[in-house]
């Protein structure tokens, strides 16, 4: 056979450049995969199931926690790639990092820890003469559908769990924010992970619709959009959900506030990754008495931010993802504008970056008031009672977390009963986030717990074995 015809027999994958927010460069390339090789690819996993079954708890966790170690060791490498395809300050890149280093170290724990509970069979009557316990056994093949605002914690916060609880997984992670993915996938594979137990698809919406409608897939796991997430609830069938689908967070601060601490955290909590952040300060509710001090302070503080390169030191805030996002959060703002609001800070864009805008005097019935912004964007509104300000919290009908800064444990205590979240973060911005707490959202769009243990759990099904004798 001719060197000619070799060549025409091998199938080049096409490659998907990706692109800096930033710079508009080039900064790597991914092969990808078309929706008709995704059947082809399931035969693999279907492989990858029955390997990642087959290893032992502590070959789980040995392989998860040398992954760590050497993205601990390479940590630069992995935030400056952060930096370069999400458009992450360098300082917000190795912090992500850090926090992915320690997701996958919790997810080593767990895989040797969750092992499952004895049964008290003899607590019901006729059962004295039985015993036994259950153990968690892994689904099978999960698919994991990965944002780009945390290109490599997020994808950890799924592989990590999965892999723990023996599963195997297909990984499309977002076409803006690849590269970080494979990185992790690399390392994971160098760590000795058994190379079908984790398959990284890159491609567009077709080729995620065939993953998740494939019978073979367990369960789909997913952050981001809520539309997104509807058309994936339509598509998977008969499969276990678990979705983020983001929220729109409020912090409420009372008059007895330390109003420079509540201004400091909500200053990062609105603008970290360019308010890209499903967790990020959206509207803040300022008592009337403080009001006045906390606007002046908060501008003041919005407008001291440094915004341009990520990849330089002194930069707080860099650009959003893309010029749509950006044109998105634009759009929202100027409805806003125009059902009467004021600009206090920002509104104006230098290529993708928007720079950090703050606003007051906001419709209730605006796009930006009811909806996710996922940009710099924080609106400012007073009130005069505690009644009315958790009216106003909780007038969105979704929710991740929420804030409230007071000095009062009484009234902390009362928030956090009274408001309406998956999480409420006290005298802290909503954006707080520990990798082993649960995280999930309250009201509509709320679909299970991410957080390593919870994960693990969510990942993994319960068997009983019952001795009669």
């Amino acid at each position: 056979m001719s060197e000619a015809t070799v060549l025409q027999d091998v199938q080049v994958p096409r490659l998907h450049e990706v692109t800096s927010p930033y710079s508009g460069s080039v900064v790597g390339a991914v092969p990808t995969t078309e929706a008709t090789a995704v059947a082809s690819l399931m035969v693999g996993a279907r492989a990858g199931a029955v390997a990642a079954k087959s290893l032992s708890r502590h070959a789980r966790a040995a392989i998860l926690s040398t992954a760590a170690a050497d993205i601990e060791r390479r940590s630069e490498d992995f935030a400056r790639t952060i930096v370069a395809e999400a458009g992450k300050t360098i300082r917000q890149a190795r912090k992500e990092v850090h926090r992915a280093v320690n997701t996958l170290r919790l997810s080593a724990e767990e895989a040797t820890r969750g092992a499952g509970e004895v049964i008290p069979f003899d607590s019901y009557a006729g059962s004295e003469d039985r015993t036994g316990w259950f153990t968690r056994e892994p689904l099978g093949i999960i698919a994991a559908i990965t944002p780009f605002n945390d290109p490599l914690n997020l994808v950890a916060h799924k592989v990590g769990p999965a892999i723990a609880g023996g599963n195997a997984v297909v990984l499309k992670p977002s076409a803006l924010t690849p590269l970080s993915a494979q990185l992790l996938a690399g390392a994971l594979y160098d760590a000795g992970l058994p190379p079908k137990v984790l398959t990284v698809v890159h491609g567009g919406r077709d080729v995620a619709s065939a993953i998740i409608g494939t019978r073979d897939v367990r369960m789909v796991s997913f952050t981001g959009g809520f539309a997104t997430g509807e058309a994936i609830a339509r598509g998977a069938g008969l499969k276990k959900l678990a979705m983020d689908l983001g929220g729109n967070a409020p912090v409420i601060v009372l008059d007895d506030a330390d109003v420079d601490q509540a201004v400091h955290s909500c200053v990062s909590g609105a603008f970290w990754a360019a308010g890209q952040n499903c967790v990020g300060v959206q509207r803040i509710l300022v008592h009337r008495s403080v009001y006045s001090e906390f606007r002046r302070k908060f501008v003041s503080a919005t407008t001291a931010l440094v915004t341009g390169d990520p990849a330089e030191e002194r930069t707080d805030m860099g650009p959003m993802i893309s010029p749509g996002a950006v044109g998105a959060a634009q759009l929202k703002i100027q409805g806003a504008i125009d059902g009467g609001a004021t600009v206090l800070a920002g509104n104006h864009a230098e290529g993708n970056i928007l720079q950090p805008t703050v606003l007051e005097s906001v419709p209730e019935d605006c796009r930006l008031w009811l909806e996710e912004v996922f940009a710099p964007v924080v609106m400012l509104r007073m009130f005069s009672t505690y009644d009315e300000a958790i009216e106003l919290a909780n007038s969105i009908d979704f929710s991740l977390h929420a804030g409230i800064f007071t000095r009062s444990l009484p009234a902390a205590m009362r928030a956090a009963r009274d408001l309406d979240a998956g999480g409420v973060m006290i005298n802290d911005s909503s954006d707080y986030r520990f990798d082993g707490m649960p995280f999930g959202g309250s009201k509509y769009g709320s679909m299970g717990r991410e957080g390593v243990r919870f994960a693990y759990e969510e990942m993994t099904q319960p068997k009983v074995v019952c001795i009669r004798g």
